[in-house]
């Protein structure tokens, strides 16, 4: 890009990077409707390289854009009502992101990686930075996965099943599911976290008759709130932000300089809403409904509102419903703020009758290092006659899961490990599929030994052996799971960066969070991650973090913290194939946290011989 601010390279070092924070306004995507539109079930969603201007002291930026739009438009369809969507890849050329690491001090991996630019005056790189090889050439290569739909196998977004430029990605979504904010996002294996970032993900919404029943703020009340971080690049000679999109994230050499080069994931100085830095709404002095969704690549934020003092003021908020649906009845929020990680999303109903004439500022009280401002609301100074009421009951048909009733006995067990980075000489986080081991004479003659992992069950106490059957994608599948089956996942973080876990197909509900405790560099008690193995058996585990109400609602990505398990349960039915989870920090995601897992029928599955059948060893 040639056109640039003019802003001297001094402004940039100040809490907006040049940039005054809450000028521009909120934009809001355009709505896709395409039930409303002679009842129309087949849309076409083109992908194009575009040019949106992301705040108004920048110039344009190129992205790569749903109908040319960043976010993309709003889906919103009707709850059992089919809808067929050709992706169409229309965009040339190569992705317009500049792509660069920059070494940084394990103590201290923010400073001058979190800044915008990453050239001297002279052109020259900064000290440690560098281009990443490969990126600048990377194609349109484009595969969308409908986040949170319970849809076909063949419809999901399979990750090795991305198109170039002039072709298409043929889905068909039953949205057989009650009303939800659903989003829908780029899926290619090993860019993803590239793809996301240039502008590829909107927001699908699903509205049922409970939801029209409870006559919620809408029209130019309901707001999506799509929130992600970016960087920018720097004109060298001047340090004027140029708008160019600059993936720009720290390394570390743990093994020493001439080991490998680890990256950590990005973060980024500039905190967008619906595509614009920093906006600001006005909003009347009655109940609004925003549908917030953490879009960004790898950063979590902890939502509160802020009034003009300084002080943290949510007594006028509520949540609804979460990233599968509408809640029992409206929760409160959080006392210390909402949290939330990539690809959650969270139904918040705001009454700002209670704020008549403040300016107040959505804020991350998680950012210690980065903007912690989101956006501002601006209340208007006048009282307002608003019919909406806040109903005690919000959704009639929610039932909380709970195992041997709601979750019948006859269910599966999943168990996966997160395990650290630096674990058994892998640089990266690493997530690995669990077998338990019943022979003794498949035991190894000593612990700790790599990939076996020893719990102890805290339902009868009789200690279970593990060993790690899988970890890279590619590796053989080993999760089959049979059609209209519940299944109880488990996930143990055995240390390292907390993990939102994302399971496609079905809506899940957590039904125990525990925690073992931790060691000084943050791993669990008992784990070897040098050898990459439990010493003995891990005792039971403690209670872990209470869950908050908003917690028990239907969800499809789960936050796990070092040292915890968490188990979730979930019913495989409505579609069959195969499908991925993950860790939804796409930095994490692309590194090879994700695998596949298979739900088929029953009555196939007993001629489908595979490791984890019956021919191989137990089902």
């Amino acid at each position: 890009m040639t056109d640039v601010i003019t802003q001297p390279a001094a402004t940039l070092t100040g809490p907006g990077f040049g940039l005054t924070k809450f000028a521009d306004p909120l934009r809001v995507p355009p709505l896709i409707r395409p039930h409303s539109w002679w009842h129309q079930d087949e849309i076409t969603v083109n992908m194009v390289r575009s040019r949106v201007r992301l705040h108004s002291q920048l110039p344009e930026t190129e992205v790569w854009a749903y109908e040319g739009q960043f976010p993309g438009p709003t889906v919103e369809v009707r709850s059992g009502k089919q809808l067929r969507v050709s992706w169409s890849n229309d965009i040339d050329g190569t992705i317009p992101v500049v792509a660069v690491r920059q070494h940084a001090e394990l103590a201290d991996i923010t400073a001058p990686v979190r800044t915008p630019g990453w050239r001297n005056p002279d052109g020259t790189p900064q000290p440690g930075a560098e281009i990443i090889d490969g990126v600048s050439a990377l194609p349109a290569w484009t595969v969308v996965h409908l986040h949170g739909a319970r849809t076909g196998a063949g419809n999901d977004g399979w990750a090795h099943n991305a198109v170039l430029r002039g072709a298409s990605q043929l889905a068909e979504y039953p949205n057989g599911q009650q009303s939800a904010t659903l989003w829908y996002h780029d899926h290619a294996m090993a860019v993803t976290r590239f793809n996301v970032f240039a502008g590829l993900s909107g927001m699908y919404l699903i509205r049922d008759d409970e939801e029209d029943a409870l006559g919620l703020p809408a029209g130019d009340r309901e707001i999506p709130l799509i929130i992600t971080d970016r960087n920018l690049d720097t004109d060298p000679a001047t340090g004027a932000l140029t708008g160019q999109l600059l993936f720009k994230i720290p390394f570390i050499t743990p093994a020493g300089p001439e080991g490998p080069k680890v990256p950590i994931p990005f973060t980024g100085p500039f905190t967008l809403v619906n595509g614009v830095i920093w906006p600001h709404l006005d909003v009347d002095a009655r109940w609004y409904r925003f549908r917030l969704l953490n879009a960004s690549n790898s950063r979590f934020y902890r939502l509160n509102l802020v009034d003009e003092t300084g002080a943290v003021n949510n007594d006028g908020v509520r949540i609804i419903g979460t990233d599968g649906g509408l809640l029992p009845a409206p929760a409160a929020f959080p006392a210390a703020g909402l949290v939330l990680a990539p690809a959650e999303r969270a139904d918040v109903l705001i009454d700002f009758s209670r704020y008549q004439g403040q300016s107040l500022t959505l804020r991350d009280t998680l950012a210690d290092r980065t903007e912690p401002d989101v956006m501002q609301f601006r209340v208007e100074n006048r009282e307002r006659h608003d019919q909406f009421t806040l109903p005690e009951v919000v959704s009639r048909s929610y039932v909380r899961l709970h195992h041997g009733t709601t979750v019948p006995e006859d269910h599966d067990h999943v168990f996966v490990a997160l395990v650290p980075p630096g674990t058994a000489g892998e640089a990266h986080p690493q997530m690995w599929e669990l077998q338990e081991v019943t022979d003794p004479a498949e035991l190894p003659a000593q612990f700790p030994a790599e990939g076996f992992i020893q719990l102890t069950d805290p339902a009868d106490g009789a200690v279970r052996t593990f060993r790690m059957v899988a970890s890279l994608f590619d590796d053989t599948t080993t999760f089959f799971i049979d059609h209209d089956r519940w299944a109880i996942w488990n996930f143990v973080n055995l240390g390292g960066p907390t993990h939102p876990m994302h399971i496609h197909l079905a809506e899940f509900q957590i039904l125990t969070r525990r925690a073992y405790p931790l060691d000084a560099a943050g791993n669990v008690i008992g784990f070897d991650p040098a050898v990459g193995g439990t010493l003995a058996p891990l005792p039971v585990p403690g209670d872990g973090r209470p869950l908050e109400k908003y917690e028990e609602g239907w969800k499809d990505t789960f936050q796990v913290q070092a040292g915890e398990w968490v188990s979730v349960a979930g019913h495989h039915t409505g579609a069959t194939g195969e499908f991925m989870y993950h860790c939804h920090i796409l930095d994490h995601e692309d590194e090879g946290m994700m695998r596949p897992f298979v739900v088929h029928p029953p009555e196939v599955a007993r001629f489908h011989v595979h490791p984890g059948s019956s021919h191989g060893g137990g089902h």
